[in-house]
């Protein structure tokens, strides 16, 4: 039976949501639905001068945003929120039909701009309030600290969660007074669409929020050249381009970038939960979550036990397209990305590796399914060794000690997400502890610390800088002004004082300063 294709996808629909992508060339770029391979829509191309462009109007509208009450800039968002809850449903058909990903994923991805929103809405006040402190003078000075937007931010979002990364990274931005230029990735550019769009109907003022489109070698030099911050989520490779970029022009960036994030099993662990979570793990959102496992190290004393479950597991997963909640498994984003996939795996197993199961692609269900897998005898010679699959692969290692475990974890250049399973919380917490990383969760995979928004999140060594969520994530869309006010003239030599009288009451202020601890 032929792919129903959502009602609410019709092609006036989607015609009008790719109609405020900017293009003067003429060209563009055919979005199909993944699933299929069907063509959904022709999304127009921009050219460098369409981003200028782009920049130039959100400048102009940004002015006045940025000179509006934060209590009014935060009501748009109280009024997002609701909307973007009523309008998750065809925000999830977006999502799937570009993406290819099952409905869970997709439904789930709905729900973090929205809880975004919900904690800066409570957390900007007191973050954007200006701070007054004293200054150097006692009762006599004082500096105050102002948070300022920075101007326009570059957003540039990836394919594997293009709604949660171009809207969420977004609103924090915006709250602060900020305007943005976003581009998605070509192959899921209409949810963030969609998502601009909710915004507007929100009262986001229009031409605040720009979208443009386009090959990253294309567009993104001058995404870059124009703003005053960017925020990039892909992989490392390309976040050194942008980082280095961004430090010729003087401006700040936050880059979330590749992973090879490892799952420690104790020899304690709750089994039953274990395997759920592996499950999530591997091959949630078809193993493409930034945070998504791709080593698992298990105890040496029950590593068959835990093997054969896994296998077991695996193996009982659905894998299909399927606009409703059935299949377990979706779609990898495109066949491109789904011959990645299936290199990786036929080289290690060139190279010695065992499929466990799975390990073929599924023609018969899509251009891009790949059957979830388990690989054992994985080594660093190998590409899935080293390198981030971002696929539904998964190598399973044996380990004798913890220090061991631990080890092998860090022996990475990574460090995004690590996950760490036992019964004793407080030293499975104290492995976490050792793991170089930038999140770690304790008997979860990835969302406890995700989802946990008044923390940063973010990576260490090749894994990215900065983060975002908790208060660095609003803050980094912000400049600081010291506003500094002295009433009275009194720091320096009065006209015809002795220096040397000068420094001696100086510095027998400093000291009655630090006595009575005023500032």
């Amino acid at each position: 039976m032929a792919l129903q294709r959502p009602a609410s996808l019709t092609d006036a629909f989607l015609d009008k949501l790719v109609s405020r992508v900017p293009s003067t060339s003429g060209g563009s770029w055919k979005l199909t639905e993944v699933y299929t391979g069907d063509l959904l829509v022709e999304l127009p191309q921009s050219t460098p001068e369409d981003v200028a462009a782009a920049y130039a109007t959100a400048r102009e509208v940004q002015k006045e945003w940025a000179a509006r009450p934060l209590r009014e800039r935060l009501a748009v968002f109280e009024r997002a929120h609701a909307l973007f809850i009523d309008k998750a449903q065809t925000t999830t058909d977006l999502i799937q039909a570009e993406s290819g990903k099952n409905r869970r994923m997709a439904i789930e991805e709905t729900c973090d701009p929205v809880m975004v929103m919900s904690h800066y809405l409570k957390r900007a006040p007191k973050l954007l309030k200006p701070v007054k402190r004293g200054g150097p003078v006692p009762l006599l000075s004082t500096s105050t600290e102002i948070r300022l937007p920075k101007g326009i931010i570059g957003i540039i979002a990836p394919w594997n969660f293009p709604f949660a990364t171009g809207i969420s990274d977004s609103i924090s931005a915006l709250m602060a007074g900020n305007g943005i230029v976003l581009k998605p990735d070509n192959k899921t550019a209409l949810s963030p669409l969609y998502g601009v769009q909710l915004l507007e109907e929100a009262g986001l003022p229009r031409g605040l929020f720009q979208v443009v489109c386009g090959e990253g070698p294309d567009v993104g030099p001058a995404l870059i050249d124009h703003a005053n911050y960017v925020m990039f989520t892909g992989s490392t490779a390309t976040g050194r381009v942008i980082g280095e970029r961004a430090g010729r022009n003087l401006i700040g960036c936050c880059l979330e970038l590749g992973g090879k994030n490892p799952m420690i099993v104790l020899e304690d662990a709750n089994l039953d939960e274990v395997v759920q979570g592996a499950m999530f793990g591997a091959f949630g959102n078809t193993g493409q979550i930034c945070m998504h496992i791709e080593r698992m190290y298990l105890p040496a004393s029950r590593y068959d036990e835990i093997r054969s479950r896994l296998v077991a597991a695996t193996e009982a997963l659905t894998l299909g397209a399927s606009y409703d909640f059935g299949p377990d498994v979706g779609s990898l984003v495109s066949p491109d990305h789904m011959e990645r996939v299936k290199s990786h795996v036929e080289d290690a197993v060139a190279k010695g590796a065992t499929v466990l199961t799975g390990g073929r692609a599924r023609p018969d269900l899509g251009p891009a399914f790949f059957e979830p897998t388990i690989l054992e005898g994985v080594t660093k010679d190998m590409v899935a060794g080293v390198t981030e699959t971002f696929g539904p692969v998964v190598a399973l290692h044996k380990y004798s000690t913890v220090d061991e475990a631990v080890a092998l974890a860090n022996d990475t250049d990574y460090g995004l997400n690590a996950s760490v399973w036992g019964g004793d919380v407080d030293a499975a917490c104290a492995v976490g502890r050792r793991i170089e990383s930038g999140n770690v969760n304790v008997n979860d995979i990835l969302a406890t610390a995700f989802a946990s928004k008044g923390t940063p999140s973010g990576g260490v060594k090749q894994s990215g800088v900065g983060a975002r969520h908790g208060d660095q994530g609003l803050l980094k869309y912000t400049d600081v002004q010291n506003l500094a006010v002295l009433k009275k003239q009194v720091m320096g030599a009065r006209p015809g004082q002795d220096y040397d009288k000068y420094v001696k009451g100086m510095l027998s202020g400093l000291k009655l300063m630090r006595k009575t601890r005023l500032r």
